[in-house]
C-alpha cells in the first residue's frame, strides 16, 4: 500500500467531506498537524466536529478553521489562550462539549480500542456528570464516558520510517498517539522519513498498521504561545 503523498491535499484527498468527526492530535502550538489543518482550511468543508485538546491561538493551528468557520462543534478540555474561540462558545455561535484532560485521552484511546463506553470518577457531581449515567462501584460513584470514534485523525509526528511507525518528540507525543488510533483512517504529517528498519523497534510510539497516508511536513517554523523574558538589569 502507498503511504507517502507528495503534500498535504494529496494525502486528503477523497477523505473530507461536510459534517464529519475529526480527532487532530497537538497541545497549544505544540505537535500539532500545521500542514494537515491548512489543508482542511483550503478545502472549504464545514460543519467539523473536531476533538482536540484546544484550538490552538488565534490564526494558528485550529484557530484557522474557528476564524473560517469551519467547525461546528469542538470536544475539547481547555479553550482559555484563544479569544475567537472564547467569542464563539459565549455567543453560541459555536457547540462546546467540555471534557477533563485525562478523559479527553481517555475517550480517545478508548476508541482506538474499539471499547465503546468506560466509567469514571472524574467529574462525578459537577456539570460533566449532567445527562451522564451514574453507577456505583463499591460505595463509590462513577460516571458513564462514551469513547470517541472519528472519521479522520490527524497528526504530527518527529520521524516516520516508509511504513509509517512513527516517533514522537518529547511533549509533542501529547494527545498524538490516542488521537491516532480514534480514527477510521489515520493521515500523519512528519518533520523527517527514514528507511525501514532506520527505527529503533522499542522507540516506535505508534505502530505504522494505524498509519494510512504519510507526507513530510518540514521545514516548520517552531511558534511559540508565549515568549516570557527577564527584564535586562541596569549596568
Amino acid at each position: 500500500m502507498r503511504k507517502i503523498y507528495p503534500d498535504a491535499e494529496a494525502a486528503l484527498d477523497g477523505l473530507l467531506r461536510d459534517d464529519m468527526t475529526i480527532c487532530a492530535g497537538g497541545f497549544g502550538l505544540c505537535g500539532i498537524p500545521e500542514r494537515l489543518i491548512d489543508a482542511i482550511q483550503k478545502s472549504g468543508v464545514k460543519g467539523l466536529t473536531v476533538a482536540s485538546n484546544n484550538a490552538g491561538i488565534d490564526n494558528e493551528g485550529l484557530g484557522k478553521l474557528l476564524r473560517t468557520r469551519q467547525i461546528r462543534k469542538m470536544i475539547s478540555s481547555y479553550v482559555g489562550e484563544n479569544k475567537e474561540f472564547e467569542r464563539q462558545f459565549l455567543s453560541r455561535e459555536l457547540e462546546v462539549e467540555f471534557c477533563p484532560q485525562g478523559t479527553l485521552a481517555e475517550r480517545c484511546r478508548a476508541g482506538g480500542a474499539g471499547i465503546p463506553g468506560f466509567y469514571t470518577k472524574t467529574g462525578v457531581g459537577t456539570q460533566v456528570a449532567e445527562g451522564k449515567e451514574v453507577k456505583s462501584f463499591d460505595g463509590q460513584d462513577y460516571i458513564l464516558e462514551r469513547g470517541i470514534f472519528a472519521d479522520l485523525a490527524i497528526v504530527k509526528g518527529w520521524k516516520a520510517d516508509e511504513s509509517g511507525n512513527l516517533v514522537f518528540r518529547k511533549t509533542a507525543r501529547n494527545f498524538n498517539q490516542p488521537m491516532a488510533t480514534a480514527g477510521k483512517i489515520c493521515v500523519a504529517e512528519v518533520e523527517e522519513i527514514v528507511p525501514v528498519g532506520s527505527l529503533d523497534p522499542d522507540c516506535i510510539h505508534l505502530p505504522g498498521i494505524y498509519v494510512k497516508r504519510l507526507i513530510l511536513g518540514a521545514p516548520y517554523d517552531k511558534k511559540i504561545e508565549f515568549r516570557t523574558v527577564r527584564e535586562r538589569e541596569a549596568a
